[in-house]
Formats: structure tokens, C-alpha cells, sequence
């Protein structure tokens, strides 16, 4: 017997900066994960793959990410993907020194 589907995002490496990004359903790569498009039919989810990986140029390791709806979109189901929004661990780098302004 097949698993259930559950809730996806498509999220990759930007090639140049080597940030998280999320797919957004206008097709844009946006940095944070609530901005993306919350994906709930598994073909669908497939065929937005499909389409990531179809830019090497801009991103690299696309992969589906299970999410969740939240108040402000999505949100990360697991512990990788929570820690992937939070960007580098380095404080001094990406989304962490963004909020230490």
C-alpha cells in the first residue's frame, strides 16, 4: 500500500550564492520558505520538480520538501528544513545576520 501524500515544497541551492531558496508558484526563487508555493497533489509536486531541476543555471539539488500550511505560508515539517531557513550557522552570513541588525 502506497503512503498518503502530504503537503510539498520545492527547494534547492542557489547556484551562485549557495543560499536556501524556495519555488514560489509564479516560478521565482524567493529566500524565505513562507513565500513558496505549498504543493498538495503529488503530480503536481513532480511536475513543479521537473521544472526546477530544469534551471542548473540558477539552482542546484532541487528536491520536495514536506511542509505544512502555517499563518504566514508554509512552514517546515522537519528539523533539516527548519534549520535550512535559518541559512548559514554562521551568524556573520545570510538570513541569521539579517536579523541581528
Amino acid at each position: 500500500m502506497s503512503r498518503r501524500f502530504t503537503p510539498k515544497v520545492v527547494t534547492a541551492n542557489a547556484l551562485l550564492e549557495g543560499d536556501t531558496v524556495w519555488l514560489a508558484a509564479d516560478d521565482r526563487w524567493v529566500p524565505h520558505m513562507s513565500d513558496a508555493e505549498l504543493i498538495d497533489d503529488e503530480a503536481h509536486a513532480q511536475l513543479r520538480l521537473l521544472h526546477a531541476e530544469s534551471q542548473p543555471e540558477t539552482v542546484v539539488g532541487a528536491y520536495l520538501a514536506d511542509a505544512k500550511a502555517g499563518p504566514n505560508g508554509p512552514e517546515p515539517v522537519h528539523f533539516r528544513e527548519a534549520f535550512r531557513t535559518r541559512g548559514p550557522s554562521n551568524y556573520a552570513h545570510g538570513k541569521q545576520a539579517e536579523e541581528n541588525v
